[in-house]
């Protein structure tokens, strides 16, 4: 049996403190490599062309849309499709085992791998920070869900979960991560008025992950429903005091304030602002989002008149 063709999909905008480390991991294995990229003005592109990757701009709307750009690109040459941020790291016996995989279990449709985090240059080991990630799938069977954040890659067929280490390594430095997590927190401020609106869980169907699956309905059915601010704090103690988050000593401790408390409340802050300019100035909420946060959200298309649905 031959060995499985792989084509990678990595979002990019400057990413060249990164991108070498991720493509000399992957570009030995991979058929092609597919890097959309939202504006660069650093030598990502020349990294991306000297490792022979076709590089594509696309303008950013959100995770799920420019992923699922890059999947339109691959298309079906290759068999499976992987989904690598520039700034992750595979183990070197990656695709060995993937291949493996495959072959002992054909049916496969996608593949989860065991993905971890540093934190100022240390492996963050607890508090919820290790999780399962879809991240092989055949092409043509899987797809990007349409969320503002926490997005998963769904297929329409069996999930498998091999042991294979995904490390999120970024490089950059504490300001950097501060003001990518205020990017962040709009995103989520979204996602989570979308989810009071039951609009989020629309149109998601298919195969994640078993811990995906779980992850998603906590976030859905409680998160999502407790009083703004108090989740941010029960978030922050569940992760450090219950998950064990303050094993990793005082990098553990600054990365589980800043990303299991700080972050959130921050997030919950922002949703307080888009409801009280929805309130004050009579806007809708698609309006009042696009205010605050400059997001463009479509709005939810009107129902026909005579359909009963809407009650």
């Amino acid at each position: 049996m031959s060995n499985p063709t792989v084509t990678a999909v990595i979002l990019t905008k400057n990413e060249e403190q990164h991108l070498r480390r991720a493509l000399d991991c992957i570009a030995p294995h991979c058929r092609e490599i597919v890097i959309v990229d939202s504006g660069s003005d650093d030598g990502t592109e020349a990294i991306a062309r000297e490792f022979g990757a076709r590089f594509a701009f696309n303008p950013w709307k959100n995770y799920a849309t420019q992923f699922n750009h890059g999947i339109a690109l691959a298309g079906t040459e290759s068999e499976w499709l992987l989904r690598l941020d520039a700034d992750e790291i595979l183990d070197p016996d990656w695709y060995a085992r993937f291949a493996a995989l495959v072959a002992s279990k054909p049916e496969t449709t996608g593949i989860a791998l065991r993905r971890s985090m540093t934190f100022r240059g240390k492996l963050i080991r607890h508090g919820l920070a290790k999780t399962w990630q879809l991240r092989l799938f055949r092409a043509g069977r899987g797809t990007c869900e349409a969320r503002w954040m926490d997005e998963h890659i769904v297929v329409d067929g069996p999930v498998e979960q091999l042991a294979v280490n995904l490390v999120d390594d970024n490089l950059n430095d504490l300001k950097w991560w501060t003001q990518k997590h205020l990017g962040y927190a709009d995103r989520e401020a979204v996602d989570l008025l979308m989810i009071a609106e039951d609009q989020a869980k629309e149109g998601q169907s298919g195969s994640m992950t078993g811990q995906a699956k779980a992850k998603r309905w906590i976030k859905d059915n409680i998160y999502a429903k407790l009083p703004i601010g108090l989740r941010a704090l029960m978030f922050f103690i569940l992760r450090y005091v219950f998950a064990l988050g303050f094993l990793d000593g005082l990098r553990g401790f600054q990365f589980h304030v800043l990303q299991g408390f700080w972050y959130r409340l921050y997030t919950d802050i922002r949703v307080a602002e888009i409801r009280e300019a929805q309130a004050k100035q009579g806007l809708s909420l698609e309006a009042a989002i696009e205010q605050v946060t400059g997001i463009v959200v479509a709005p939810k298309p009107a129902l026909p008149a005579g359909d009963d649905r809407a009650g």
